[in-house]
């Protein structure tokens, strides 16, 4: 049976998945931890997930309903002998998260080099935001209130290429400024707003040869060691050098870049060690933080990201490396395909393409399918009675 259905094929779901060939053949392998052969691979697993995320399924049970049931799901995403219940979610929740990992970086690597680059002027800007994920009171591990449960990912946006490039995953409570250094490569430029201001995080980084552009408190206590000269016309109305906070607090050791701006009514002012820009380049580049924002929005909504699968802090890791690898395709996707950022209008094209292509194939199998020959039988005469 499994190898009539292998003939059921999508041109354009095996295209999609094209980008992971490579990456498979140098990941860590996957291991049975017992005697037993693993009922699910790690490609079975990451099939699964990748097929949950480019679908529109509620949940775990109604993914597994697919498998089970659709034909085209039973041969191109469920194992061989298909996958039991109870075998998924154990999987989920114990292994494959080192393996998504690692295909997470080199698919992170593809598109980096498949995407054009924007802002080049600005440097390589990384947008760090956090985004809090709704759990159930069963998930013991992720405390955020009393009768509340809330995970947290944590996650460095490149807005040059338009994709995640760095994830954590901690309770609803976890700290967002510890992850700073962590997400961040010497020479790229972390873009934050006023919950990541840290004096002590900005001498650090500057330490390790990262840049930040940072929104801080207005009152924030500045001693200003010089002020820049601002050109006529220029959007800001302050740009000096300072430090920030006072002896008797946490005081920068380092010299920073205050500059500050009104939009609509509102002052920002934007604490940041890019002495090599224009103050309306930092001003630019702030502003295109927004794009982690509308990425986490994006990715809520229509890739069922956030429907919990698994419970675990382990489970809810493989789940959330599995929706941003799911992502990355997309992305190379609808560059490779479509010259185009990802968008909705896209993904469904290609679920629709995918639906319509294995109809098709199915329908062809079938007009193509023999039609046994019937035996011939003579038909028995009927005897005529004689006339009396």
């Amino acid at each position: 049976m499994k190898n009539c259905l292998k003939k059921l094929t999508s041109k354009s779901f095996d295209r999609f998945l094209e980008p992971l060939n490579e990456i498979l053949k140098q990941i860590t392998p996957l291991i049975s931890g017992g005697n037993r052969p693993l009922q699910m691979t790690f490609e079975d697993q990451l099939r699964i997930l990748i097929y949950y995320h480019l679908g529109e399924y509620i949940s775990g049970r109604h993914l597994l309903q697919v498998l089970e049931e659709e034909e085209f799901a039973k041969a191109n995403v469920a194992p061989e002998k298909g996958i039991a219940k109870s075998s998924f979610f154990e999987a989920l929740n114990t292994r494959g998260l080192e393996q998504l990992m690692e295909v997470f970086e080199g698919l992170k690597l593809q598109a980096a080099d498949v995407l054009p680059g924007e802002y080049s002027d600005l440097g390589n800007l990384i947008a760090i935001d956090g985004s809090l994920i709704e759990g159930v009171l069963s998930m013991d591990w992720a405390d955020y209130r009393k009768d509340t449960k809330k995970a947290k990912a944590h996650v460095g946006f490149n807005i040059n290429k338009g994709i995640p490039c760095k994830a954590f995953v901690t309770d609803g409570n976890g700290g967002e400024r510890p992850f700073v250094t962590q997400i961040l490569e010497p020479g790229e430029t972390s873009v934050t707003d006023r919950g990541y201001q840290c004096h002590k995080s900005f001498d650090l980084l500057q330490e390790e040869g990262k840049f930040f552009v940072c929104r801080i408190k207005e009152n924030t206590t500045k001693t200003v060691i010089k002020d820049n000269p601002i050109p006529e016309g220029a959007l800001v109305f302050y740009d000096s050098v300072v430090t920030l906070g006072s002896e008797t607090s946490i005081q920068t050791k380092r010299d920073v870049r205050l500059i500050a701006y009104t939009i609509e009514g509102i002052d920002y002012w934007i604490a940041t060690n890019r002495f090599d820009l224009e103050a309306d380049q930092i001003a630019e580049a702030y502003r295109l933080r927004w794009q982690v924002e509308s990425f986490f929005a994006w990715w809520k909504r229509h890739l069922s990201v956030y429907h919990i699968l698994a419970r675990s802090e382990y489970g809810l890791k493989v789940q959330i490396f599995a929706g941003l690898i799911t992502y990355l395709l997309l992305a190379i996707y609808c560059q490779q395909e479509h010259g185009e950022k990802v968008s909705i209008k896209r993904i469904r094209e290609l679920r629709n393409q995918i639906v319509n292509e294995s109809r098709g194939e199915s329908q062809e199998r079938s007009r193509k399918r023999p039609v046994k020959n019937k035996k011939y039988r003579p038909k028995k005469r009927r005897r005529r009675s004689a006339k009396t």
